[in-house]
């Protein structure tokens, strides 16, 4: 064997490859979820839940920025699954460095941005009324680490694209456990409030930047940083940009999505007479639920992405197949059960994110959870549809299905059913669009799959024919 790991992708056992691939993103997954479930749960015990609607408001800007350097290392890992597969280390390496070009430039404008445009950006995702001040606290400092969190992402991808999963794990596992710890030092040792929670998570954003970084230059990669390739070439910029766009869009997606749900909320909230910036709140805490939730159905999206994309480069069609049935059975199954544990756990689990002055917020919590989590196993469908698309470099269809939940039917949702059931519509929304989208994509992602067989058997079949004329000759 190949002392390079990425060829054993295309070589060992397909439930071995996945467990081996799936399991450290899953756990690198779930430490970085745990790490905003705590950082909401001290920033609501100990600062109130204005502040875990701050925290909500503000989390999905910095992903936004963010999502820059995820989209370059997403596009060009599958760019560089694909070449590894296909035996083209020249390529793959361009790939790389070019990356890390885009990144630098991509990453350094929003930055930028982000600090310029403070104000309006804050106003557009919910800051309002009495969460205006802790949102811009937590804003302003948090976006000191995002460029470095973009950098991370970038290399993350990356790791896993050549077969390293356990060390990609390790770029999340750093800063979610610097994080916890520095939340308790500055919320509760030094009681810097907002300040506190914002230093915590800007810190930990740079520490998994810095690991990525002092990682690639330690020469234990297939994939090495070579300034001679920094140069930005056309044709792999167009690659890696026609499958990291999906990134882009589909965070953009979320982000619309974001604005128009905390809008509803604050609107409906206040008609509920439970307060606009409480029902900010409760969402805030559904979506650190939802982190938890998907950690597992994530890690499966993510481990396949490599073994398909090698495989794919390799014409090994069945092995992709394989990926991707084992994939949706896992995930339908681990999915399955960990919804039926947040339901019946519904009107306990927003205790621990608050205080025993806003436990007025627990019944109105406890449904929000009950009816996002309803059907959300579900999921798992548009992920793996996603990851599939990606792996092969197919651009449209990753981005259709990408977008299928939070943007073809949550978005509109969300806009129509308050109108007819109030607050109450914006949680049904969650149900629906779990179904909706997961009978979509199944659909496409089925109807991939046996187009990509269908070409294999043709292949077969014609390779067959030539050796028979060979053997005539």
């Amino acid at each position: 064997m190949s002392k390079n790991k990425s060829t054993q992708l295309g070589t060992e056992k397909i439930s071995k490859l996945l467990v081996k691939q799936a399991v450290p993103a899953a756990i690198g997954f779930f430490l970085m979820s745990i790490n905003m479930v705590v950082d909401t749960i001290f920033v609501g015990k100990y600062i109130g839940n204005l502040a875990i609607g701050a925290v909500s408001i503000v989390t999905p800007i910095a992903f936004l920025m963010s999502s820059f350097g995820m989209a370059i290392g997403i596009g060009g890992a599958s760019v560089v699954s694909r070449a590894l597969g296909s035996q083209d280390q020249n390529k793959a390496q361009l790939a790389f460095n070019n990356q890390i070009s885009l990144a630098f430039i991509i990453v350094s404008l929003f930055a930028l941005v982000s600090f310029v445009f403070q104000t309006p950006i804050l106003n557009a995702f919910g800051a309002k009324g009495e969460l205006v001040e802790p949102a811009s606290t937590y804003y302003f400092i948090t976006m000191i680490g995002v460029p470095f969190l973009s950098l991370a992402m970038t290399g993350n991808n990356n790791l896993r694209a050549e077969g390293k999963a356990t060390q990609a794990m390790m770029a999340l596992l750093i800063p979610s456990v610097m994080n916890m710890i520095l939340d308790y030092v500055f919320i509760v040792e030094l009681n810097y409030g907002m300040e506190g929670a914002a230093w915590a998570t800007a810190i930990s954003f740079i520490s998994s930047g810095m690991f990525i970084i002092l990682y690639f230059l330690s020469g234990k990669t297939e994939l090495k940083i070579d300034p001679s390739l920094f140069r930005i070439k056309k044709s792999i910029v167009k690659e890696i940009s026609s499958i990291g766009m999906i990134s882009i869009l589909r965070q953009g997606g979320i982000s619309l999505l974001m604005i128009a749900l905390n809008q509803m909320l604050l609107k409906y909230g206040e008609l509920n007479g439970l307060g606009g910036e409480n029902a900010v709140s409760v969402y805030g805490i559904v979506n650190r639920i939802a982190m938890i939730a998907f950690f597992p159905l994530i890690g499966i999206a993510q481990g396949l992405v490599p073994i398909a994309g090698y495989n794919y480069g390799a014409r090994k069609y069945d092995r992709v197949k394989d990926v991707i049935n084992l994939s949706n059975k896992a995930g339908f199954i681990i999915g399955l059960l960990l919804c039926a544990g947040l339901l019946s756990a519904s009107s306990l689990i927003p205790k621990l994110f608050l205080n025993k002055e806003d436990y007025n917020l627990v019944p109105i919590a406890s449904d929000a959870i009950f009816y996002v989590f309803m059907m959300s196993f579900l999921t798992v469908f548009q992920l793996v549809g996603a990851s599939y698309y990606q792996a092969l470099g197919k651009a449209i269809p990753a981005l259709l299905l990408t977008l299928t939940k939070q943007f073809f039917f949550l978005l509109p949702l969300v806009l129509i059913l308050p109108v007819f059931f109030e607050l109450d519509g914006i949680w049904y929304s969650f149900t629906i669009a779990d179904i909706l989208s997961a009978a979509v994509c199944f659909f496409f992602l089925r109807l991939g799959i046996k187009k990509m067989m269908t070409h294999w058997d043709g292949e077969v079949i014609e390779a067959e024919r030539r050796i028979d004329e060979h053997l005539i000759d």
